[in-house]
């Protein structure tokens, strides 16, 4: 067997972090070598993810995980209160990021852009993982150009920490990169109720919804003459993300700088 990629977590026992480790025990090509967690420590890591023990337990510092496991790649799923350092850190050390979680600057991504090509290595931030997702964004961003007239309504989970989500961003990118900003509605439109025509982005409008009960779906509608337009990706559970995962740490190890954007891996 070739030599496995040596997969560090960050947020192992985090819900999204569980799936993960679950992943990368399952693949034969993949060695889990270390689970970061401030909760949980010391706990057998495939245990948390609902397998038999691997012997990984839970640690609680990534700096000292990260130099005594000599970790290939940091998966991290982590908050956006915290994903910046982590991603600063393990780039510092030589282990390339495989980051799913958002709210990074544009000014940010290129300073870990110039870091990782300093350390001559590859990493990856994207707003989602899932290729059903990726494949809506884009139909939404070719529609764009035909039917310029859209408002995006994403749904998540209460629990869920920023809103917009980073794919309603994402998506926001992609449709004002297609169409000319365009201010909708009538010009002489006011909220009785703050907030009720959603956050504005380049002349169309976001909404985000958070419910109990609710996972993870994104809807784009247009609006023309006569017609209208729904492009919608429903996703059920975690385990939609963990092919794409799977496929990003494999093939960051082959390139060197930072990409934004699971697309950028799915030609």
């Amino acid at each position: 067997m070739a030599d496995q990629i040596r997969v560090a977590v960050a947020g192992a026992a985090g819900r999204m972090g569980r799936e993960v480790v679950k992943m990368v025990l399952q693949d034969e090509e993949l060695q889990l070598v270390s689970a970061v967690n401030r909760s949980q420590t010391g706990v057998d890591a495939g245990t948390l993810a609902g397998l038999p023990a691997s012997g990984i337990l839970v640690e609680n510092d990534l700096e000292r995980a990260l130099k005594s496991s000599g970790a290939d790649v940091l998966v991290d799923f982590t908050t956006p209160q915290t994903v910046y350092a982590n991603t600063e850190l393990a780039i510092s050390l030589g282990v390339r990021p495989v980051v799913g979680a958002t709210g990074f600057t544009p000014e940010q991504i290129e300073a870990l852009d110039k870091q990782c090509q300093l350390q001559g290595i590859g990493g990856l931030i994207a707003p989602n993982f899932s290729i059903g997702a990726i494949l809506m964004m884009q139909f939404a961003a070719q529609a764009a150009k035909y039917f310029p007239h859209l408002e995006i309504i994403e749904y998540h989970g209460d629990q869920k920490l920023d809103a917009p989500s980073g794919t309603a961003v994402k998506t926001a990118e992609w449709i004002a990169g297609n169409r000319e900003e365009i201010r909708q509605g009538n010009p002489q439109e006011e909220e009785t109720i703050e907030g009720a025509r959603g956050g504005y982005y380049n002349g169309f409008r976001i909404h985000s919804v958070r419910l109990p009960g609710v996972f993870a779906q994104q809807e784009v509608i247009f609006g023309a003459h006569g017609e209208s337009l729904k492009i919608r990706h429903d996703s059920y559970e975690r385990s939609a993300y963990m092919p794409g995962v799977n496929h990003a740490v494999k093939r960051v190890m082959n390139y060197k700088g930072l990409l934004y954007g699971f697309e950028h891996l799915m030609e």
